[in-house]
């Protein structure tokens, strides 16, 4: 007889004075983030499956492939249709792999997964991800390296649901750091047209929008530093001020923000996804990173309370 394991695999538990993460091993997924007891990411049972994606690793490519299908030097490809009410390949090859975990203490977890060559994908990659948390908040480390022959493409996206501690989603305001909005079509949510400049209209949260109201299932480009800053800074906060920002390096380019209305136990909640590249990269090529044999990326995102 073995024990029963959650949904989501061995749990593992990292802390730093009063801040607590859990990460699950099935997906290597964020399933609990707190301070002081506090909320700053949307959580879930361990024995369900991440909901709507949530803490979910996106690679080797984030979001949608258009039939799952692409091209490798001109080689063509057909990765499973992992979203097949649309027709697409969704959120990469990891979302329901058991990851190793390679050195978990007090303050730190690192996981690893193997891409292996597949239909599809013919290219192995390994690929690491490192959470940890200290004064300022949580840091997130990926690393992808090929172990290949061959050259390949890939994106590195992630799905974290923020939330703005214990307040209602509907009255939290969400700030972008993202200068365009990517089109698509309603059907099947691949990019219908190139991006736009965002001009103050109903898509553009620069300066800050409330999100009473507000349905998006949207790519947004151009994610930048400000002027002088190191990285890409996306916010949602309170009607006080407070909240969580989610920061990221500058290759993190893009950020897809989706809005849940049916998140367990929670209600409306928003996913804030930062992305190195747009859906349906693998086809159109839009900043995608390339691998050459034997070398390594590497790429971070956090959390950090307001």
């Amino acid at each position: 007889m073995h024990d029963r394991v959650p949904a989501t695999g061995r749990q593992f538990e990292i802390t730093s004075g009063a801040s607590r993460a859990v990460v699950t091993e099935v997906g290597a997924a964020l399933r609990v983030f707190e301070v002081d007891g506090v909320p700053y990411a949307e959580s879930y049972d361990a024995d369900q499956l991440p909901p709507a994606a949530a803490g979910g690793v996106l690679v080797p490519w984030p979001n949608r492939v258009a039939d799952g299908r692409w091209r490798l030097e001109g080689e063509p490809q057909q990765l499973a249709l992992t979203e097949p009410a649309r027709h697409n390949a969704i959120h990469g090859l990891l979302r329901h792999t058991a990851w190793d975990v390679v050195e978990h203490a007090e303050s730190t977890v690192v996981l690893h997964a193997m891409v292996p060559a597949q239909p599809g994908w013919p290219v192995p990659l390994l690929t690491s991800i490192g959470y940890t948390l200290d004064a300022d908040g949580l840091t997130v480390t990926h690393t992808v390296e090929n172990l290949g022959s061959r050259a390949i493409p890939f994106g590195v996206g992630v799905h974290p649901f923020p939330r703005a501690g214990n307040a209602e989603t509907d009255d939290c305001t969400l700030q972008l750091a993202a200068a365009t909005v990517l089109p698509v079509d309603a059907e099947r949510l691949l990019p219908a047209r190139p991006p736009r400049a965002l001009q103050g209209d109903e898509v553009d949260f620069r300066t800050g929008r409330r999100l009473a109201g507000v349905l998006l299932d949207t790519a947004f480009g151009g994610a930048a530093p400000a002027p002088g800053d190191e990285f890409v800074r996306h916010t949602l906060t309170d009607p006080g001020g407070h909240g969580i920002q989610l920061w990221a390096d500058p290759v993190f380019r893009w950020v897809q923000v989706y809005t849940a209305d049916e998140f367990p136990g929670r209600g409306r909640a928003i996913a804030i996804e930062p992305m190195t590249c747009p859906p349906d990269a693998l086809n159109s090529g839009v900043d995608l990173l390339v691998l050459q044999p034997g070398e390594s990326w590497l790429g971070r995102w956090g959390l950090t309370p307001l």
